[in-house]
Protein backbone atom coordinates (compact mmCIF):
# COMPACT_ATOMS: atom_id res chain seq x y z
CA UNK A 1 0.00 0.00 0.00
CA UNK A 2 1.60 3.66 -1.01
CA UNK A 3 1.97 5.36 2.36
CA UNK A 4 2.61 9.16 2.57
CA UNK A 5 0.69 9.51 5.99
CA UNK A 6 -0.28 6.95 8.94
CA UNK A 7 -1.99 8.33 11.58
CA UNK A 8 -3.75 8.21 14.71
CA UNK A 9 -4.94 10.49 17.49
CA UNK A 10 -2.69 11.99 19.79
CA UNK A 11 -4.36 12.64 23.14
CA UNK A 12 -2.64 11.33 26.18
CA UNK A 13 0.48 12.12 28.05
CA UNK A 14 4.04 10.77 27.03
CA UNK A 15 3.76 12.34 23.91
CA UNK A 16 7.06 12.64 21.59
CA UNK A 17 6.87 14.01 17.35
CA UNK A 18 10.20 14.07 15.50
CA UNK A 19 10.15 16.06 12.84
CA UNK A 20 12.03 16.59 9.61
CA UNK A 21 13.71 12.83 9.72
CA UNK A 22 16.23 12.81 6.59
CA UNK A 23 15.23 9.30 6.71
CA UNK A 24 12.54 6.84 8.16
CA UNK A 25 14.01 3.61 7.97
CA UNK A 26 12.64 0.40 7.98
CA UNK A 27 8.48 1.69 8.16
CA UNK A 28 5.34 -0.01 6.84
CA UNK A 29 2.13 -2.09 7.48
CA UNK A 30 1.24 -5.57 6.69
CA UNK A 31 5.19 -6.24 6.61
CA UNK A 32 6.38 -9.93 6.52
CA UNK A 33 7.70 -11.79 9.34
CA UNK A 34 10.89 -12.22 7.87
CA UNK A 35 12.77 -11.05 5.25
CA UNK A 36 14.86 -13.73 3.34
CA UNK A 37 17.18 -14.31 0.67
CA UNK A 38 17.18 -11.18 -2.24
CA UNK A 39 14.37 -9.91 0.14
CA UNK A 40 17.10 -8.92 2.77
CA UNK A 41 18.55 -6.08 0.15
CA UNK A 42 14.75 -4.40 0.59
CA UNK A 43 15.48 -1.20 3.22
CA UNK A 44 12.08 0.79 2.89
CA UNK A 45 13.56 4.79 3.82
CA UNK A 46 11.22 7.49 3.99
CA UNK A 47 12.49 10.77 3.18
CA UNK A 48 11.55 14.14 5.05
CA UNK A 49 9.52 12.16 7.78
CA UNK A 50 7.92 12.55 10.87
CA UNK A 51 7.31 9.83 13.42
CA UNK A 52 5.03 10.38 16.17
CA UNK A 53 4.76 8.61 20.16
CA UNK A 54 2.43 8.27 22.36
CA UNK A 55 3.61 6.56 25.40
CA UNK A 56 6.32 3.87 23.50
CA UNK A 57 3.56 3.38 21.17
CA UNK A 58 4.07 4.49 17.21
CA UNK A 59 0.60 6.41 16.29
CA UNK A 60 2.02 8.30 13.04
CA UNK A 61 4.42 8.64 10.50
CA UNK A 62 4.98 9.72 7.30
CA UNK A 63 5.72 12.86 4.92
CA UNK A 64 6.77 16.32 6.12
CA UNK A 65 5.04 17.48 2.76
CA UNK A 66 1.69 15.56 4.48
CA UNK A 67 1.92 16.34 7.65
CA UNK A 68 -0.49 18.41 9.48
CA UNK A 69 -3.38 16.20 11.45
CA UNK A 70 -1.41 16.75 14.98
CA UNK A 71 -4.02 19.45 16.60
CA UNK A 72 -3.28 18.80 20.68
CA UNK A 73 0.12 20.24 21.09
CA UNK A 74 -0.21 20.11 24.82
CA UNK A 75 2.65 18.00 27.07
CA UNK A 76 4.16 17.12 23.45
CA UNK A 77 7.86 17.03 22.94
CA UNK A 78 9.19 17.84 19.68
CA UNK A 79 12.31 16.89 18.13
CA UNK A 80 13.74 17.85 15.43
CA UNK A 81 15.81 15.66 13.84
CA UNK A 82 17.01 17.31 10.42
CA UNK A 83 19.82 15.64 8.96
CA UNK A 84 19.39 12.41 10.93
CA UNK A 85 18.15 8.99 10.43
CA UNK A 86 15.35 7.40 12.42
CA UNK A 87 15.12 3.40 12.54
CA UNK A 88 13.87 0.86 15.29
CA UNK A 89 16.22 -0.17 17.40
CA UNK A 90 18.32 -3.31 16.82
CA UNK A 91 17.13 -6.41 18.24
CA UNK A 92 20.23 -8.72 19.86
CA UNK A 93 18.65 -12.43 19.75
CA UNK A 94 21.99 -13.99 21.49
CA UNK A 95 23.26 -12.73 24.61
CA UNK A 96 25.20 -13.93 27.77
CA UNK A 97 24.85 -10.48 29.68
CA UNK A 98 25.05 -11.91 33.01
CA UNK A 99 28.10 -13.12 33.99
CA UNK A 100 30.78 -12.35 37.36
CA UNK A 101 33.75 -11.37 36.11
CA UNK A 102 35.88 -10.56 32.93
CA UNK A 103 38.43 -13.01 31.10
CA UNK A 104 40.97 -11.17 29.93
CA UNK A 105 43.50 -13.81 30.59
CA UNK A 106 42.27 -16.22 28.19
CA UNK A 107 42.22 -13.31 25.95
CA UNK A 108 46.09 -13.15 26.37
CA UNK A 109 46.11 -17.23 26.43
CA UNK A 110 44.82 -17.11 22.70
CA UNK A 111 47.30 -14.30 21.77
CA UNK A 112 50.32 -16.93 23.09
CA UNK A 113 49.10 -19.73 20.61
CA UNK A 114 46.03 -21.72 22.23
CA UNK A 115 43.05 -22.46 20.85
CA UNK A 116 39.23 -21.56 22.58
CA UNK A 117 38.88 -25.15 22.93
CA UNK A 118 41.62 -25.88 24.59
CA UNK A 119 41.60 -23.56 27.31
CA UNK A 120 38.17 -24.74 27.79
CA UNK A 121 39.67 -28.66 27.90
CA UNK A 122 42.60 -27.21 30.61
CA UNK A 123 39.05 -25.79 33.19
CA UNK A 124 39.36 -21.95 31.03
CA UNK A 125 36.26 -20.95 29.64
CA UNK A 126 32.59 -21.64 30.84
CA UNK A 127 34.00 -23.15 33.42
CA UNK A 128 36.16 -20.73 34.20
CA UNK A 129 32.94 -18.35 34.35
CA UNK A 130 31.10 -20.88 36.11
CA UNK A 131 33.62 -20.69 39.01
CA UNK A 132 33.15 -16.89 39.60
CA UNK A 133 29.78 -16.61 39.51
CA UNK A 134 29.31 -19.37 42.01
CA UNK A 135 30.99 -16.66 44.52
CA UNK A 136 28.90 -13.58 43.41
CA UNK A 137 25.44 -12.89 44.89
CA UNK A 138 22.29 -12.34 42.74
CA UNK A 139 21.93 -8.15 43.79
CA UNK A 140 25.86 -8.36 43.05
CA UNK A 141 25.06 -9.89 39.07
CA UNK A 142 22.03 -7.53 38.84
CA UNK A 143 23.77 -4.78 39.25
CA UNK A 144 26.50 -5.63 36.60
CA UNK A 145 24.00 -6.94 33.89
CA UNK A 146 21.79 -3.70 34.57
CA UNK A 147 25.24 -1.46 34.13
CA UNK A 148 26.28 -3.75 30.89
CA UNK A 149 22.92 -3.14 29.53
CA UNK A 150 22.72 0.34 29.99
CA UNK A 151 25.45 0.71 27.99
CA UNK A 152 23.90 -1.34 25.34
CA UNK A 153 21.15 0.65 24.61
CA UNK A 154 23.48 3.68 23.99
CA UNK A 155 24.78 1.58 21.27
CA UNK A 156 21.33 0.94 20.12
CA UNK A 157 19.95 -2.13 21.20
CA UNK A 158 16.11 -1.96 22.27
CA UNK A 159 15.58 -5.52 23.16
CA UNK A 160 17.57 -8.64 23.66
CA UNK A 161 17.62 -12.35 25.10
CA UNK A 162 19.67 -13.40 27.37
CA UNK A 163 21.29 -16.62 28.33
CA UNK A 164 22.15 -18.36 31.67
CA UNK A 165 24.50 -21.35 31.53
CA UNK A 166 26.99 -19.80 33.99
CA UNK A 167 25.51 -21.50 36.16
CA UNK A 168 25.36 -25.33 35.89
CA UNK A 169 23.91 -26.24 39.07
CA UNK A 170 20.53 -26.00 40.40
CA UNK A 171 20.94 -23.11 42.42
CA UNK A 172 23.32 -21.35 40.14
CA UNK A 173 21.24 -21.46 37.49
CA UNK A 174 18.39 -20.49 39.00
CA UNK A 175 20.16 -17.08 40.61
CA UNK A 176 21.25 -16.08 37.33
CA UNK A 177 17.39 -16.75 35.66
CA UNK A 178 16.08 -15.41 38.64
CA UNK A 179 18.54 -12.06 37.88
CA UNK A 180 17.04 -11.96 34.31
CA UNK A 181 13.84 -11.68 35.66
CA UNK A 182 14.55 -8.67 37.78
CA UNK A 183 16.31 -7.02 34.65
CA UNK A 184 13.19 -7.73 32.57
CA UNK A 185 10.94 -5.48 35.25
CA UNK A 186 13.70 -2.69 35.72
CA UNK A 187 15.76 -2.41 32.57
CA UNK A 188 12.84 -0.84 30.49
CA UNK A 189 13.43 -2.91 27.72
CA UNK A 190 11.71 -6.10 26.37
CA UNK A 191 13.96 -9.04 27.47
CA UNK A 192 13.53 -12.77 26.71
CA UNK A 193 15.17 -15.55 29.36
CA UNK A 194 17.13 -18.60 27.88
CA UNK A 195 17.96 -21.24 30.23
CA UNK A 196 20.98 -22.74 29.06
CA UNK A 197 21.89 -25.38 31.70
CA UNK A 198 23.30 -27.14 28.81
CA UNK A 199 25.91 -24.72 27.71
CA UNK A 200 29.11 -27.43 29.55
CA UNK A 201 29.43 -30.48 31.83
CA UNK A 202 30.47 -29.23 35.59
CA UNK A 203 33.92 -30.78 36.64
CA UNK A 204 32.22 -33.01 38.77
CA UNK A 205 30.18 -34.56 36.11
CA UNK A 206 33.01 -34.67 33.49
CA UNK A 207 32.62 -38.37 33.25
CA UNK A 208 29.17 -39.02 34.32
CA UNK A 209 26.86 -37.21 31.41
CA UNK A 210 23.93 -39.14 32.43
CA UNK A 211 23.58 -38.04 35.67
CA UNK A 212 24.30 -33.82 34.63
CA UNK A 213 21.37 -34.64 32.02
CA UNK A 214 19.55 -36.01 34.46
CA UNK A 215 20.35 -33.06 36.98
CA UNK A 216 18.64 -30.64 34.68
CA UNK A 217 16.02 -33.34 33.35
CA UNK A 218 14.51 -33.75 36.70
CA UNK A 219 15.59 -30.62 38.66
CA UNK A 220 16.57 -27.86 36.61
CA UNK A 221 13.95 -27.92 34.12
CA UNK A 222 11.15 -28.66 36.71
CA UNK A 223 11.99 -25.48 38.57
CA UNK A 224 12.40 -23.04 36.18
CA UNK A 225 8.60 -24.12 34.71
CA UNK A 226 7.12 -23.42 38.28
CA UNK A 227 8.74 -20.07 38.66
CA UNK A 228 8.41 -19.29 35.29
CA UNK A 229 11.90 -18.44 34.85
CA UNK A 230 12.43 -18.76 30.94
CA UNK A 231 10.73 -18.45 27.52
CA UNK A 232 13.32 -20.61 25.54
CA UNK A 233 16.12 -23.52 26.40
CA UNK A 234 19.41 -24.05 24.63
CA UNK A 235 21.92 -26.07 24.55
CA UNK A 236 25.26 -26.01 23.25
CA UNK A 237 25.51 -29.32 20.67
CA UNK A 238 29.41 -28.88 19.40
CA UNK A 239 32.14 -31.76 20.14
CA UNK A 240 33.35 -32.30 23.89
CA UNK A 241 30.10 -30.75 25.09
CA UNK A 242 26.93 -31.86 23.91
CA UNK A 243 26.00 -34.13 21.54
CA UNK A 244 23.03 -34.39 19.14
CA UNK A 245 21.35 -37.09 20.94
CA UNK A 246 21.87 -35.26 24.28
CA UNK A 247 20.57 -31.73 22.93
CA UNK A 248 17.74 -33.39 21.81
CA UNK A 249 16.82 -34.96 25.05
CA UNK A 250 17.15 -31.53 27.15
CA UNK A 251 15.30 -29.77 24.26
CA UNK A 252 12.39 -31.92 24.47
CA UNK A 253 11.96 -31.71 28.40
CA UNK A 254 11.94 -28.50 27.66
CA UNK A 255 9.57 -28.37 25.27
CA UNK A 256 7.44 -30.38 27.44
CA UNK A 257 6.87 -27.23 30.00
CA UNK A 258 6.51 -24.80 26.70
CA UNK A 259 10.29 -23.86 26.70
CA UNK A 260 11.02 -23.71 22.62
CA UNK A 261 14.50 -24.56 21.74
CA UNK A 262 16.94 -21.70 20.29
CA UNK A 263 20.44 -23.90 19.86
CA UNK A 264 24.13 -23.15 19.74
CA UNK A 265 25.12 -25.11 16.95
CA UNK A 266 28.02 -25.31 14.33
CA UNK A 267 30.36 -23.12 16.08
CA UNK A 268 33.03 -25.18 15.63
CA UNK A 269 32.07 -28.50 13.69
CA UNK A 270 28.98 -29.90 11.81
CA UNK A 271 27.06 -32.83 13.75
CA UNK A 272 23.82 -32.83 12.09
CA UNK A 273 22.45 -30.53 15.10
CA UNK A 274 20.87 -27.89 12.59
CA UNK A 275 18.82 -30.88 10.91
CA UNK A 276 18.03 -32.38 15.01
CA UNK A 277 17.00 -28.98 15.86
CA UNK A 278 15.01 -27.72 12.70
CA UNK A 279 12.67 -30.98 13.67
CA UNK A 280 12.64 -30.27 16.74
CA UNK A 281 10.55 -26.25 16.16
CA UNK A 282 13.71 -24.71 17.21
CA UNK A 283 12.98 -20.49 16.50
CA UNK A 284 16.47 -20.21 15.83
CA UNK A 285 20.12 -22.35 15.35
CA UNK A 286 23.02 -19.74 16.25
CA UNK A 287 26.56 -19.53 15.44
CA UNK A 288 26.85 -21.54 12.08
CA UNK A 289 30.69 -20.58 11.57
CA UNK A 290 30.85 -24.03 10.00
CA UNK A 291 27.67 -25.03 7.61
CA UNK A 292 27.42 -27.89 5.38
CA UNK A 293 24.59 -28.37 2.80
CA UNK A 294 22.42 -30.76 4.43
CA UNK A 295 22.07 -28.00 6.88
CA UNK A 296 21.10 -25.85 4.31
CA UNK A 297 18.38 -28.34 3.33
CA UNK A 298 17.04 -28.28 6.51
CA UNK A 299 16.45 -25.11 6.91
CA UNK A 300 15.07 -24.27 3.71
CA UNK A 301 11.15 -23.91 4.14
CA UNK A 302 11.07 -23.92 7.76
CA UNK A 303 10.45 -21.19 10.55
CA UNK A 304 14.12 -22.02 11.98
CA UNK A 305 15.57 -18.51 11.45
CA UNK A 306 19.96 -19.13 10.88
CA UNK A 307 21.27 -16.24 13.21
CA UNK A 308 25.04 -15.44 12.61
CA UNK A 309 27.48 -14.06 15.38
CA UNK A 310 30.55 -12.21 13.64
CA UNK A 311 32.05 -10.59 16.99
CA UNK A 312 32.59 -14.26 18.08
CA UNK A 313 34.20 -14.67 14.73
CA UNK A 314 35.91 -11.61 14.88
CA UNK A 315 37.48 -12.22 18.80
CA UNK A 316 38.18 -16.34 18.70
CA UNK A 317 39.71 -15.66 14.83
CA UNK A 318 37.36 -18.26 13.62
CA UNK A 319 35.36 -18.80 10.38
CA UNK A 320 32.76 -15.91 9.76
CA UNK A 321 29.89 -17.33 9.19
CA UNK A 322 28.85 -17.61 5.49
CA UNK A 323 25.60 -15.48 5.12
CA UNK A 324 26.00 -14.82 1.39
CA UNK A 325 25.54 -18.74 0.60
CA UNK A 326 22.43 -18.53 3.45
CA UNK A 327 20.81 -15.97 1.30
CA UNK A 328 21.48 -17.43 -2.06
CA UNK A 329 19.58 -20.37 -0.88
CA UNK A 330 16.34 -17.65 -0.20
CA UNK A 331 17.05 -18.25 3.48
CA UNK A 332 16.61 -15.42 6.10
CA UNK A 333 19.51 -14.29 8.52
CA UNK A 334 19.68 -13.05 11.54
CA UNK A 335 22.35 -10.88 13.62
CA UNK A 336 23.64 -11.01 17.29
CA UNK A 337 26.65 -10.08 19.84
CA UNK A 338 27.21 -13.18 21.49
CA UNK A 339 27.91 -10.94 24.16
CA UNK A 340 29.77 -12.68 26.98
CA UNK A 341 33.30 -12.60 28.85
CA UNK A 342 34.87 -15.69 27.02
CA UNK A 343 34.22 -15.30 23.44
CA UNK A 344 32.57 -11.67 23.08
CA UNK A 345 33.02 -9.15 25.26
CA UNK A 346 30.98 -6.53 23.78
CA UNK A 347 27.12 -5.91 22.95
CA UNK A 348 27.88 -3.29 20.48
CA UNK A 349 25.43 -3.72 17.48
CA UNK A 350 26.87 -0.92 15.60
CA UNK A 351 29.91 -2.54 15.54
CA UNK A 352 28.11 -6.12 14.62
CA UNK A 353 26.82 -4.55 11.33
CA UNK A 354 29.98 -3.31 10.08
CA UNK A 355 31.28 -6.78 10.70
CA UNK A 356 28.58 -8.79 8.55
CA UNK A 357 29.30 -5.77 5.64
CA UNK A 358 33.23 -6.33 5.79
CA UNK A 359 33.88 -10.00 6.40
CA UNK A 360 30.80 -11.46 5.45
CA UNK A 361 30.15 -9.01 2.34
CA UNK A 362 26.04 -8.50 3.59
CA UNK A 363 25.51 -4.62 2.34
CA UNK A 364 24.32 -1.99 4.93
CA UNK A 365 20.61 -3.02 4.26
CA UNK A 366 20.71 -6.95 4.25
CA UNK A 367 22.89 -6.81 7.70
CA UNK A 368 20.12 -4.00 8.97
CA UNK A 369 17.06 -6.53 8.37
CA UNK A 370 19.61 -8.94 10.18
CA UNK A 371 19.20 -6.66 13.14
CA UNK A 372 15.76 -5.31 13.30
CA UNK A 373 12.82 -7.57 11.78
CA UNK A 374 14.60 -10.66 11.29
CA UNK A 375 16.35 -10.65 14.91
CA UNK A 376 12.89 -9.37 16.06
CA UNK A 377 11.53 -12.87 14.63
CA UNK A 378 14.46 -14.69 16.19
CA UNK A 379 13.41 -13.45 19.64
CA UNK A 380 9.70 -13.77 18.97
CA UNK A 381 8.95 -10.19 19.13
CA UNK A 382 8.07 -9.79 15.69
CA UNK A 383 4.53 -8.24 16.88
CA UNK A 384 5.89 -5.41 18.69
CA UNK A 385 9.74 -4.45 17.28
CA UNK A 386 11.97 -4.41 14.76
CA UNK A 387 10.30 -2.23 12.42
CA UNK A 388 8.14 1.05 11.85
CA UNK A 389 4.82 0.41 11.77
CA UNK A 390 1.71 1.90 13.81
CA UNK A 391 0.78 -0.09 16.91
CA UNK A 392 4.13 -1.22 17.78
CA UNK A 393 6.52 -0.18 21.33
CA UNK A 394 10.05 -0.81 19.79
CA UNK A 395 12.51 1.81 21.03
CA UNK A 396 13.51 4.39 18.38
CA UNK A 397 16.96 5.10 17.47
CA UNK A 398 17.55 8.64 16.22
CA UNK A 399 21.41 9.21 14.51
CA UNK A 400 23.50 11.64 14.92
CA UNK A 401 23.52 13.54 11.60
CA UNK A 402 25.01 11.50 9.11
CA UNK A 403 25.09 10.99 5.12
CA UNK A 404 23.22 8.28 4.32
CA UNK A 405 22.25 4.90 6.77
CA UNK A 406 25.89 2.93 4.81
CA UNK A 407 27.82 5.50 6.93
CA UNK A 408 27.01 3.71 10.31
CA UNK A 409 28.37 0.30 9.69
CA UNK A 410 31.37 2.60 7.27
CA UNK A 411 32.34 4.36 10.55
CA UNK A 412 32.92 1.96 12.57
CA UNK A 413 34.94 3.26 14.92
CA UNK A 414 32.12 6.58 16.05
CA UNK A 415 29.03 6.61 17.82
CA UNK A 416 26.60 6.96 15.66
CA UNK A 417 23.15 7.08 18.15
CA UNK A 418 22.34 10.12 19.50
CA UNK A 419 19.39 8.97 21.15
CA UNK A 420 17.13 5.84 22.09
CA UNK A 421 13.71 6.26 22.99
CA UNK A 422 12.45 3.66 25.15
CA UNK A 423 8.94 3.12 26.63
CA UNK A 424 9.78 2.06 30.64
CA UNK A 425 7.09 -0.51 31.14
CA UNK A 426 8.01 -2.38 27.43
CA UNK A 427 8.24 -6.06 29.60
CA UNK A 428 7.41 -7.97 27.27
Amino acid sequence: MSISIILANIVTMGKILIKNIKGLVQYGEDLPLVRRGAEMRTLPILENAFLALEDGFIVAYGSMDDWGGITDWRDLEVIDAEGKFVLPAFCDSHTHTVFAKSREEEFVDRINGLSYEEIALRGGGILNSARKLAEMTEDELFKLALRRIERMKSYGTGALEIKSGYGLSLDAELKMLRVIKRLKKESGLAIKATFLGAHAFPTQFKENHRGYIDLIINEMIPKIAEEELADFIDAFCERNYFSVDEMAEILEAGAKVGLRPKVHVNQFSILGGVKRAVEMNALSVDHLEELGEEDIEALKDSMCIPTILPSCSHFLSIPFGDARRMMDHNLPVALASDFNPGSTPSGNLQFVWSLACVKMKMTPEEALNALTINAAYAMDLSATHGTISVGKQTPILITKEIPNIAYIPYAFGDQHIERIIVQESSNI
